[in-house]
């Protein structure tokens, strides 16, 4: 309800309303007239038959995207683990269509999965295996997408997003993490400008982008073997649509199988130098906050992650991460080719 706000006798759609409960607190405890709606005809029958005699609540057993397009629009909606299952090409449009003006939209969706699969960012469902308390799992298709990913979309269909936290299992040695968006319906849609597109003659590539994040404990730098025997940061390749915070987060995680959040993520700058012909931009990060501990990780070509005090850094650094360090303490005695630095505005602020 924190999350959801005052809901008293306001139209509210769970989507996936599954067996039910979570309409009928709502209805019971807080005195909103809720409409469950479920694909499945079993879940359907058990929310009909364990509370058909609840006040305020009605379960339809329904594709939610055709409902919603002969339905009353409604005054906020929810969905708990379920809109992942659900085209968002599809879904968002007809929730776009299907809520008033200004109404509320919280999704509860998979961020990291069980084998600490973090999320696309491209919106393509992927198989993911749903685990049943009495039945072998069951393979399905779920769209797992990157928090930038969800704010593009749900902006191009009509919302505003609030919010986006990711909330990692409250047992350390689970790898699952979710993402908790919080949205709202625009009030009007705003007049969208155009814009041409891109000439289908794919420009020749000339740079490479990437991150490097400082994580800094008692014991010291967090740093990794690369295989090929330099030490280095957390870090790797930006991925298409993905924030640089968003990068950082997803190399922790499958470099070191540290969990952090966005939030606790701050940009240094950028680094930029040219390498046999290829510009490279380097984004520096601090992580101030993470959970877990530092593990090397299968099929990943850093590992042994040890923590080395500021005044006993290894040699053979590898250059970007030198350039990191370097561009974060000027004071550290580190030697590494030029990079041009350009520190962020957040990153300027907060060491005066």
């Amino acid at each position: 309800m924190e999350i959801l706000g005052g809901v008293e006798g306001r139209q509210v759609l769970d989507i996936g309303s599954g067996a039910g409960q979570h309409a009928v607190h709502l209805a019971q405890a807080h005195g909103a007239r809720v409409t469950g709606i479920e694909l499945s005809p079993t879940q359907h029958e058990r929310a009909e038959s364990t509370h058909a005699d609840v006040d305020g609540v009605e379960f339809i057993q329904a594709d939610m995207a055709e409902y919603l397009a002969g339905a009353e629009p409604f005054d906020a909606a929810y969905a708990i683990g379920t809109l992942g299952f659900i085209d968002p090409h599809r879904s968002l449009p007809a929730l776009r269509d299907g809520l008033r003006p200004g109404a509320p939209l919280i999704l509860s969706l998979l961020h990291t999965d069980l084998h600490g699969r973090g999320p696309s960012t491209e919106a393509a469902p992927r198989e993911q295996m749903i685990l049943l308390r009495d039945d072998p799992p069951l393979p399905t298709q779920m769209w797992v997408l990157a928090p930038q990913l969800w704010e593009d979309l749900l902006t191009e269909y009509g919302f505003r997003v609030e919010a986006i936290d990711l909330f990692p299992h409250p047992d350390e040695s689970a790898r699952v993490v979710q993402q908790l968006i919080r949205a709202r319906r625009f009030l009007d849609r705003p007049v969208r400008v155009s814009s041409r597109p891109r000439s289908t003659r794919a420009p020749a590539a000339h740079a490479a982008v990437g991150v490097g994040a400082i994580l800094l404990s008692e014991q010291g730098i967090l740093l990794g073997r690369h295989h090929r025997g330099t030490l280095e940061l957390p870090g790797g390749t930006v991925e298409a649509g993905e924030s640089f915070e968003d990068a950082v987060v997803r190399e922790l995680a499958e470099e070191t199988g540290l969990v952090a959040r966005v939030s606790d993520v701050q940009l240094l700058g950028t680094l930029v130098d040219h390498v046999d012909g290829v510009l490279r931009v380097t984004v520096g990060a601090l992580v101030h906050a993470w959970q877990g501990q530092p593990a090397t990780q299968p099929d990943e070509n850093v590992g042994d992650w040890a923590w080395y005090p500021l005044d006993q850094l290894p040699d053979e650094l590898f250059v970007c991460s030198a350039q990191i360090l370097a561009a974060w303490r000027s004071d550290l005695p580190i030697d590494h080719s030029p990079a041009h630095f350009t520190p962020f505005a957040s990153a300027k602020a907060s060491q005066l």
